[in-house]
Formats: C-alpha cells, structure tokens, sequence
C-alpha cells in the first residue's frame, strides 16, 4: 500500500482566505422518490465513499462522505438509516504513511518565520481499530485503496496474512467474517436484506496507485481484461441480490486532473541570478556534449534541446530523471533533463524540491540531483494512463447500458471535467478542483474532495436519479459543509 510521509512547502499565504463562502440556498422541488425506492440504500466504494479527506479516515471525514450525504438527502424521499463502520478517531491514522497511529490528518499549518503554509500531519494520529457495532446492519461499504480485485478476494480481509498485497486492513476492521467474506460479498448480502437502491463506485483504484507512484511502477496499472472481468463480476454480484433494486455507477475521474498534480507547478523553483549562473556552470560539459551527439546524429535536435539545463533568475523547471529519453550511458550522459509544462508534478514534490541531499551543500534536489520518476508524471505515462482510464469508462459503461432499466451512469469524470474547466457552480457560485479556499472543492491531499466538495458530489448523483427515474431528491447546499480548515 502507497504510504505517505512528512510533507510539502509549496502554498501561498493565499489559503488564509475564509473556508466559508454564504452560497445561496438553493430551490427545491417537492421530494418524492418517482419510480425508485430509497428506503434501504446500500454503497459499495472506495475510499471516497468511505469518507477519506486530509489523507486520513476520521470521524468528521466519515461523517461527510458524498454517501452520507447522499443518504441524507434521500432520507426526505423515504430513504431509511444509514449505518457506517465508524472508525471512532478524530485525527484519524495518515493512509498513506506507515499505520499506527503515529501520524494524523492532514491540516494547514502557519510558519511564523517565513509566513508559508504547509499541509503537515497531526502528530499524533489515532491507530486505526476494529469496528466494533453491529457489521449486519451496515449500509456503507467504502474502503481506502479498494481495487476491483481486493473487493473479490477474501485476501483482503484476512487479518492472518496481513502481508499478502491483497489485505486491506480498512476491510479487516469490519469484515463480516475476516479471512472468508468479501467487500462485494458483504455488500451484496446487505442489499439482499432487504435493499432497494445501491450505489456501485469501483475502479478508481485500479489506475490511481499507479499515478500516485508518477507511472514508476506499470504493474499498478490493472489490465483491461482484468478489469472488465473483474468490473463484470463484481456489478453482477450486486445485481444478482436483489433483482428489484436499482442502482447508480460512477465511473473513473481522469486522474491526470486531480490538485495532487497542479497544486506544484512545473516551474517551481525560483532562482537568482547568482544561484542560477551557479547550477549552469554544473551541467557546461552535459550540454556541450548534447550538442556533440546531435551533431554526429545520435539524438535529434529536439532531443537536444529537451534535454539540455538552462535555469536562469526566475521560476524555474527543476531537474528530473526521465527513462524516456534516449540511454546515453555509454557517453556518460545520464537521462535528465528540466520539468516542463506538459510535466504533471506530484504534491509531495515538495516536502524534497530544494532540499539538500545527503551532508554535501552542492547537492540538491532539483538543481544538482534529479528529482525521481516517483514524483513526476511524464507525458507518456499521463497519456497511458489516460487512455487506461477510457477503455475502463467504456467498460463501464456498456455495462451499465446492458442493465439500463436497472442502472444509471453517474458521469463523475465529466464532473471534475467541468469543475477544472470553471465551469461548474455551487449554487450560482464557481467552484475549483484545488485545496484553495473559499472556492476548491478538494482536501489538502488534493486526492479527495473535502466536505463541500462531497456536497458536490452527491448532488452529481442526486442529478443523475432524479433524471433517470422521475424523483425530486433535494440537493444539499454545499455551504452546509465547510470546506479545507484555516492554518493553524
């Protein structure tokens, strides 16, 4: 499982910005479920659905999930309880750094000194427990890091073999029976109690581990016949428990979109001009002997130019490491060259960029040491990627076009689409994909929406049930959910 670690000096003074803009109320319609049933609504998902905000699971998160909101919402049209696995922590354990405890949430932290914000964790964090209520009566059946796979497999559940690469321990700690039962398993026999509606938001995660490693590691990137099988069996399941329910799907966001790769630009280093005249005189042999290759055709001219280092007083694209470029090992030329705009720069860029590598002065990352793949996404990777995401979307969707009387798309890539395009309001009032108060919609991990942002969520779904089966859910307003918290 990805693990997070100590984070990023990277934002403004900008955040100080109030998290709480009055958006107008907005109009409702008299509620009335048309031709649906809420009254037992049953989500199976990942970690958006299980509430994870700030890189952590905790108690405010779960409590205002896009689902939690949605059921909610449906409660006005007949919807009936909805029960989470809560996870009882107020920091919650960092999802993305060893478990344990011993780091907490993401929050916004104030340095006095230098007046820069930073996402930094709650130290310390709270481990994470088993769930202790009552597992038959959950509806909410969210899970951080949830591929396609772990929801089939019992693997994911089995606390005796943490080790396999399959168990997820935010599986584990309510698994109806650890070690036998599945996600989907236990989803399905909720909806098979006596549910009426289901919400079905899987396959994120068989593409966002490979981004979050900056394409680093092919092998995250799920297969398209594995994930159409896998897709095809796991909705399947759902259908098959309750042959009356309906449901809505949502399909993949495109990751490349996500704050956790515009919030640090391409160009993030700022240099003087003496600092810069510095790191050039570092790299006057590699540049010269660029020139020589190009000249006796051994790299093209654009190679050449891609490659060569030139910082200069300003803003600044840092230094990289690119296995795309042409081996020139034999010459003693390494593959690196600068960031550039068509770069996707991880958020975790910046707990590194700048710093000093190792005792030696003259060493830093982004000048004189090359920033690793893991924290870039190239534009062969981004373009892999996105194609991945658009033959899983096509799955997804004829799958759900063959059920049609029973399912409906919930286009939640053309969500974010909109949202970044700024053409998406909350309420007559614009909304970003970033972590920035008072309009962006996304957590400080720039992963997960924050609560507003769940708001918009779920009124994206709410839009997509009502247009499908005649009902006037009411939509919430996002102003009832705040969004990223002031520094500290």
């Amino acid at each position: 499982m990805i693990r997070y670690r100590l984070l990023f000096k990277y934002l403004s003074i900008g955040l100080l910005f109030s998290c709480q803009y009055e958006f107008p109320e907005p109009g409702q319609l008299s509620p009335d479920p048309g031709q649906a049933d809420f009254s037992k609504m049953v989500t199976i998902g990942s970690s958006i659905t299980a509430g994870v905000m700030d890189a952590a699971l905790y108690n405010r998160s779960q409590q205002n999930s896009y689902a939690v909101i949605l059921a909610t919402q449906m409660k006005e049209t007949g919807g009936g309880d909805f029960n989470v696995p809560e996870i009882n922590a107020e920091n919650g354990d960092l999802i993305l750094s060893p478990t344990g405890g011993a780091l907490g949430r993401l929050i916004l932290t104030l340095n006095q000194n230098t007046g820069s914000i930073l996402p930094t964790p709650i130290v310390p964090g709270d481990a994470l427990t088993t769930f202790s209520g009552d597992k038959t009566a959950l509806n909410n059946f969210g899970v951080n890091g949830l591929t396609l796979a772990q929801a089939l497999l019992p693997a994911s559940g089995n606390i005796q073999e943490s080790s396999n690469p399959l168990f997820n321990p935010y599986y584990a700690r309510f698994a109806s029976n650890p070690g036998n039962s599945t996600p989907i398993g236990d989803a399905a026999s909720a909806l098979a109690d006596g549910g009426t509606f289901f919400v079905f938001w899987l396959g994120k995660n068989d593409v966002l581990p490979y981004a979050l490693t900056g394409g680093a590691i092919p092998e995250l990137l799920t297969s398209e016949q594995d994930f159409s099988l896998r897709y095809q069996t796991a909705l399947g399941t759902m259908l098959q428990a309750s042959p009356e329910a309906k449901g809505a799907i949502g399909n993949i966001p495109n990751i490349n979109e996500l704050p956790y790769f515009s919030t640090v630009p391409w160009n993030a280093l700022p240099l003087d001009n003496f600092l810069a005249g510095l790191a050039n005189s570092v790299f006057t042999n590699y540049n010269s002997g660029l020139d020589n290759l190009a000249t006796a055709g051994m790299i093209s001219d654009a190679e050449r130019d891609l490659r060569k280092i030139n910082f200069s007083a300003g803003q600044n694209g840092f230094l990289i490491d690119d296995k795309t470029l042409t081996d020139l090992s034999e010459m003693g030329l390494p593959p690196i060259r600068q960031t550039n705009v068509n770069d996707k720069v991880a958020l975790t860029t910046g707990q590194i960029l700048g710093s000093n590598s190792g005792d030696d002065p003259t060493l830093i990352y982004g000048v004189t040491v090359p920033i690793a793949d893991n924290y870039i996404m190239l534009p062969s990777e981004q373009a892999e990627m996105e194609a991945q995401i658009n033959a899983f979307n096509q799955i997804i969707a004829t799958t759900v076009s063959a059920n049609e009387n029973r399912l409906v798309l919930v286009d939640t890539k053309n969500l974010l689409e909109r949202i970044g395009q700024g053409a998406l309001t909350a309420n007559d009032i614009a909304i970003s994909n970033s972590i920035l108060p008072p309009y962006g919609v996304f957590s400080t991990d720039g992963v997960h929406p924050n609560a507003r942002g769940s708001a918009v969520v779920a009124n994206h779904f709410i839009e997509a049930i009502n247009g499908k089966w005649n009902s006037t859910i009411p939509v919430a307003n996002p102003n009832a959910y705040i969004g990223n918290d002031l520094p500290r």
